[in-house]
């Protein structure tokens, strides 16, 4: 970024912006409408109109919302005849993996040698990391895809399939976090589910109903087989939702992406939250059965949960016999003796990126003045975070941090 124009960098910046804004707007529709037709087809109940019965009704619902009354009815194959007016769920899901992928190629494949690119994990030409990117979106859905067309087409197997499938992302999630940068790496796995997640739609769930349309406006039976493989898909683009989330918000928790074991935080995170989800789904399922929700589920990603945040606590330092808190802290005892090592730490870390002539982020660090102005803004990413130096670049250190946070707390203090 340094080699562009100011200009170029405020353009790039309102860019980023207008994509991030309009991926969050898109996926909210996406993920909302998704959500609501899971919870609908495991909320309905055999009609007890024989009319509707007749009619080739196998559920329905009704439901008050918005001082309405509503009552969606689901058809176990395809109705008598199709209405005029026939609304099609799928650019909810293209708009929210263009979106995401314009804004992954503005802020990561343009900037591959500062994103994308950690050399203390893998040293390589952005050129080869942009295709190595690009390669993971499309090598985990041929994989993904080939799985659910040999084993998600034998019966029963759908266990097995999940079980297969679950492997694919923890193997693709180590790779990951050994060649790209930690945040990078996080980002990338959500981003080959989302494109799996977007490929399902494309490639079977909205094809497969654009066949049940065309035979049905031939007169000809329909094949229930399109439902059924839309289904599965869909069923899996539930389960992914949740990981995918975190792994696209995962940029603002350093400790996270920067941890020495990153792939096994991430692939627990997402655990997780598919247990999370699996909790929603069979509830709604045994709710309408009259059976007690599974909070097992529920208890098991709680728990998964519980136990990343004792493992990712921060570890007491070593102290000397007779001292409290860490060395950076025991001594010396005020802010303005602590400053010339917080001086030193910024000028060998941080300037060369945020000084008179680039700062980025408007945030300048290159006089006294400046430090302690942005104190907070330190503190806050380079010690809670630890998300600067961006991928460590330079190779700041967890002793640095504690002194620049010793420093902030002296500040500060009384």
């Amino acid at each position: 970024m340094s080699e562009l124009s100011p200009w170029l960098v405020y353009a790039l910046d309102w860019l980023n912006l207008l994509l991030r804004w309009a991926h969050v707007v898109v996926a909210i529709a996406w993920i909302g409408s998704s959500f609501y037709f899971v919870w609908l087809d495991n909320s309905l109940t055999p009609p007890d109109d024989p009319a509707l019965r007749g009619k080739g009704v196998g559920g329905e619902l009704w439901a008050v919302h918005g001082g309405g009354f509503y009552n969606p009815q689901k058809y176990l194959g395809a109705p008598p005849r199709l209405p005029e007016r026939l609304h099609w769920f799928y650019w909810e899901s293209y708009s929210t993996w263009l979106t995401g992928f314009a804004l992954f190629t503005v802020v990561y494949l343009f900037n591959a040698g500062t994103f994308l690119i950690d050399k203390t994990v893998y040293d390589w030409p952005p050129v080869a990391a942009v295709h190595a990117a690009l390669g993971f979106l499309v090598a985990f859905w041929l994989i993904y895809d080939g799985l659910c067309r040999t084993v998600g087409r034998m019966p029963g197997k759908d266990g097995l399939l999940g079980l297969l499938v679950a492997l694919v992302v923890v193997a693709a999630t180590w790779l990951a976090c050994q060649l790209f940068a930690g945040r990078a790496a996080f980002l990338l796995v959500g981003a080959m589910m989302a494109t799996a997640m977007s490929a399902n739609v494309f490639f079977w769930i909205i094809p497969g109903q654009r066949k049940v349309v065309a035979a049905m406006k031939a007169g000809e039976p329909v094949d229930p087989v399109h439902g059924q493989r839309g289904k599965q898909r869909s069923v899996h683009n539930t389960y992914f939702t949740l990981p995918v989330l975190f792994a696209m918000l995962s940029n603002h928790y350093g400790w996270a992406y920067s941890h020495a074991q990153n792939w096994a935080v991430l692939v627990l995170i997402m655990l997780a939250g598919a247990l999370i989800r699996h909790f929603f789904v069979a509830r709604h399922k045994r709710e309408l059965a009259g059976k007690p929700a599974p909070w097992g589920w529920a208890a098991g990603g709680v728990m998964v949960f519980l136990v990343l945040i004792i493992w990712l606590a921060p570890k007491p330092a070593a102290n000397a016999p007779g001292t409290s808190g860490t060395a950076a802290e025991a001594a010396p005892a005020t802010a303005a003796e602590l400053f010339p090592k917080v001086e030193a730490i910024i000028a060998q870390r941080c300037a060369m990126c945020h000084n008179a002539a680039l700062a980025q982020k408007g945030v300048a660090l290159h006089t006294p003045e400046l430090i302690t102005q942005h104190a907070q803004q330190i503190y806050q990413q380079a010690v809670v975070l630890k998300a600067m130096p961006l991928n460590n670049a330079t190779q700041i250190t967890d002793e640095e941090r504690t002194v620049l946070g010793a420093w902030f707390r002296r500040l500060n203090g009384p």
